[in-house]
């Protein structure tokens, strides 16, 4: 009855809980919320001391004391205790315009495909423990098809392959169901490892993440650019120990990063191999939808297309879609309600 009451003050939200990045969005004012997942904590006395940008800021130059954590790993919570603080942190900041003593918000949010009972039921939990009244589950390709405007409701196959931060979901919906799909854990931030690496047996330089987010972001690509761009790599020299830079260029980019593209086009076939030929007929009609941040690689749509012979696009602000689409299920939950999966605390 009280969290009834309290509903009637808060606002419904739509949460893209994410390895890398959370998203929350509204209905009345869209994404409010994208932030780092990344958590500050303070050892010694366990206290929260930044959350998101301000704690990514912190990441890798911390003293003993202080630890910078990500709560999730490859898509599922690894530190409850901390993603409870982190969502409670979010959620409280979206209702502190409202003036609301106690945020009941119901909440939709998108699990990986490949998630167990108890990796569910610890996102319920930490998202109950957060503040929300009432929790609705949905898988993250079909609330990212839905966000890219994909007719997921419909007897059509709709091929998503979702590259975010902690895993990549190759997906074929139909029938507001997911028919046949790949969970891989390879991702964005397997990318920027593989540049790390790519760095160390070439160069012997240790660089951090975010130097090697940076170059995959300014000059990584999939295939071959129309003119090779360079830019400067910044780390420890592994042999004397003192600090280096070299200059890159993005043919060493790719080089480092094939590996990784090759797999997640391996395995966009083999889900492909397994869907049934009528879908296959479909797909092949409307192509194959890239969303998530990953997609935003220069020429991996080239290469997808390349590999399979089938159209590829990139989804409008592909790292949005599965926020835009939680929060176009808030919208009109009853006509999404087939989509949904079934609680774990029931």
């Amino acid at each position: 009855m009280l969290n009834k009451f309290f509903g009637k003050f808060t606002k419904d939200l739509g949460i893209d809980l994410g390895s890398t990045s959370t998203l929350i969005i509204t209905n009345d004012k869209g994404i409010v919320i994208n932030e780092p997942s990344v958590v500050a904590v303070n050892s010694r006395t366990d206290e929260v001391l930044a959350v998101g940008f301000d704690a990514a800021k912190m990441f890798g130059k911390t003293p003993q004391h202080i630890m910078a954590i990500y709560p999730l790993q490859n898509g599922v919570i690894s530190d409850f205790e901390v993603a409870e603080k982190m969502l409670k942190y979010f959620i409280d900041r979206v209702h502190s315009e409202n003036f609301t003593l106690i945020p009941r918000p119901r909440v939709v949010i998108g699990i990986p495909l490949d998630i167990t009972e108890v990796e569910k039921k610890a996102v319920e939990d930490a998202t109950k423990s957060a503040g929300a009244r009432e929790i609705l589950l949905v898988e993250t390709p079909i609330a990212a098809a839905i966000g890219a405007r994909l007719p997921v409701l419909e007897a059509t196959a709709n091929m998503i392959v979702d590259i975010g931060g902690g895993t990549t979901e190759i997906a074929v919906i139909s029938l507001s169901g997911v028919v046949t799909w790949k969970n891989m854990r390879l991702s964005g931030r397997q990318l920027n490892q593989d540049i790390i690496q790519y760095a160390r047996d070439e160069f012997n330089i240790l660089i951090g993440e975010q130097v090697a987010e940076d170059i995959k972001k300014r000059i990584g690509s999939a295939s071959p650019l129309a003119e090779e761009v360079f830019m400067p790599m910044r780390g420890r020299d592994l042999v004397n120990g003192l600090p280096r830079e070299i200059i890159i260029n993005s043919s060493q980019v790719r080089e480092a990063l094939a590996r990784s593209i090759y797999h997640i086009i391996e395995n966009i076939k083999v889900t492909l191999e397994m869907t049934p030929p009528e879908l296959v007929s479909d797909i092949y009609e409307r192509g194959i939808v890239l969303t998530g941040g990953g997609a935003l690689l220069r020429g991996l749509d080239k290469e997808i297309a390349q590999a399979t012979q089938i159209p590829v696009r990139i989804a409008d602000d592909p790292a949005t879609c599965v926020a835009r689409g939680t929060g176009k299920i808030l919208e009109d939950i009853e006509l999404y309600k087939n989509i949904f999966l079934k609680s774990a605390s029931n």
